[in-house]
């Protein structure tokens, strides 16, 4: 007994040595960012050109027929009027109608390209929400130090910040060494076929080499994590996939007088409820082990000996994760029962019932997958599966590079502009038109460099949008110094 008490006691003193110096290796991987000068600008004339902007209802539709291609036109003539010199030196292109690809050419044509990513297109305001807002959605007002209306964070505010950025530079006689691309679709809300798409296999139907793409889908968020009191950079470096899967049962109907045990509905019901109790298998891999593993610096000991040591204490760390949504999300393959229908009248048993169920996919697993877990969790034959009725299906995307000069100098711009924001690699849950250009690079990456508290990232999609004044001006100087700083003599890239 003496024995085993010393055997224990021993290979305890391991473990806790083997936790601490784990930890201790734990730590920041923040580059080393060096001060640069703030750049002039003129912040609230570029905040009107941003809130004129606003008033073109540019919402994208998903039958391309019905999108309001003269409120594109018109915004479009409003870009042109707007910044003379990027439009007379850069070639804009016209892709596909609407969707805009701009190229400044740099002075060493054999160096990829650097593409800045953004999108014309915003969502529509929900009907009977008009009066909700504090300043009517499309009027582009400026009040209380913030631009007001939809398209304000998604996602005009990048477009109207990259653009600026280029105008400034250009007044400036700077010359990128490596070219600029600049890319706005036009229906990313509506997944980017004919828009992001068309520009990528444009690109890639040229050879165009492009070393690294930055798009919306990540933000720089304040109270982003319990426990880290500075903002942190959250970088996207792959994004979910996403499956509707129709599920529908046929059976006789009737008088509700003298009903079954099980109707359509209930039928319906219970395979519902088997799979809300019968989630996908969570797991810390892929972009979630790696944001897990670059925070942990900036925690305390306690918290930062459990991700320094997930080999441990990743189960437990994965239960803790599971209770809240939005950490859950980043650990499984999501299920959420989004549209149900059946029955017409009271008094009379559906013959049909049918639900829409949308899965958001974690990489590693796919849409045959989530097929399958449906399908074996519900384990009822009569009920009938239909894949992506509404929606066309995507597989999740393959992680980015997060050790690459590319992260790193995305990392880099960002503390130089936000002094004492970490950035992070994360899991983008929805999606983005960076996804399909994958068509000409590996690396892709997914960040708005505007400054949020969370509750803000509500109003995207949602009521009383809008973008600090003074934030909008760091997000012009972050694209500003992203492309000042794209030289490989200065970056190291190839």
């Amino acid at each position: 007994m003496k024995r085993f008490a010393v055997l224990a006691a021993a290979a305890f003193a391991l473990l806790a040595a083997v936790i601490a110096i784990r930890t201790a290796s734990f730590s920041s991987r923040r580059p080393a960012a060096l001060a640069v000068p703030v750049a002039p600008l003129d912040a609230d004339a570029a905040a009107r050109r941003l809130a004129d902007g606003l008033h073109f209802r540019t919402v994208s539709n998903e039958d391309p027929a019905a999108t309001d291609r003269a409120q594109f036109a018109a915004f479009r003539r409003y870009l042109a009027r707007s910044y003379p010199r990027l439009h007379a030196a850069l070639a804009p292109e016209l892709v596909g109608g609407v969707s805009l690809l701009y190229t400044w050419k740099g002075r060493n044509p054999g160096l990829p390209a650097l593409l800045l990513l953004a999108h014309q297109d915003v969502v529509p305001v929900e009907a009977g929400t008009e009066a909700q807002w504090t300043h009517p959605p499309f009027d582009g007002v400026i009040a209380d130090g913030f631009v007001w209306g939809r398209g304000a964070i998604d996602d005009k505010g990048s477009l109207f910040a990259i653009l600026e950025a280029v105008e400034g530079l250009l007044a400036e006689g700077f010359a990128p060494e490596r070219t600029i691309l600049l890319a706005f679709g036009s229906d990313e809300e509506v997944g980017g076929e004919q828009g992001a798409l068309a520009i990528a296999q444009l690109l890639a139907q040229r050879g165009a080499p492009v070393e690294s793409v930055l798009d919306e889908g990540g933000a720089i968020v304040q109270s982003a994590v319990p426990g880290v009191a500075s903002p942190l950079a959250l970088i996207g470096t792959a994004e979910k996939g996403s499956v509707g899967i129709t599920l529908s049962i046929a059976v006789e109907g009737g008088h509700s007088s003298t009903p079954p045990r099980h109707t359509a509905i209930g039928i319906l019901a219970a395979a519902l409820t088997k799979l809300e109790h019968s989630p996908m298998p969570g797991r810390i891999d892929g972009p979630t082990r790696s944001f897990l593993e670059r925070l942990a610096p900036q925690l305390g000991a306690p918290f930062r000996a459990v991700l320094a040591n997930l080999w441990l204490f990743g189960p437990v760390l994965e239960r803790a994760m599971s209770t809240q949504p939005p950490f859950d999300a980043m650990l499984r393959t999501t299920t959420a029962v989004t549209i149900v229908d059946g029955g017409a009248k009271e008094n009379v048993l559906p013959s049909r019932a049918s639900a829409v169920v949308n899965f958001r996919i974690l990489p590693g697993d796919t849409i045959d997958d989530v097929v399958e877990h449906v399908r074996r969790s519900i384990d009822d034959e009569r009920i009938d599966l239909k894949v992506g009725v509404r929606s066309v299906p995507r597989n999740p995307t393959t992680e980015s590079p997060v050790d690459d000069p590319s992260f790193e100098r995305l990392a880099t711009t960002v503390e130089e502009i936000f002094p004492g924001v970490a950035a992070l690699p994360v899991l983008v849950l929805g999606g983005t038109d960076a996804r399909h250009y994958a068509l000409v690079t590996p690396r892709l990456y997914r960040l708005s460099p505007f400054l949020f508290e969370v509750g803000d990232l509500k109003r995207v999609h949602g009521t009383n949008e809008r973008l600090g004044v003074s934030n909008f001006a760091n997000g012009i100087r972050f694209f500003r110094r992203l492309i000042e700083s794209s030289a490989p003599a200065q970056s190291g890239l190839p």
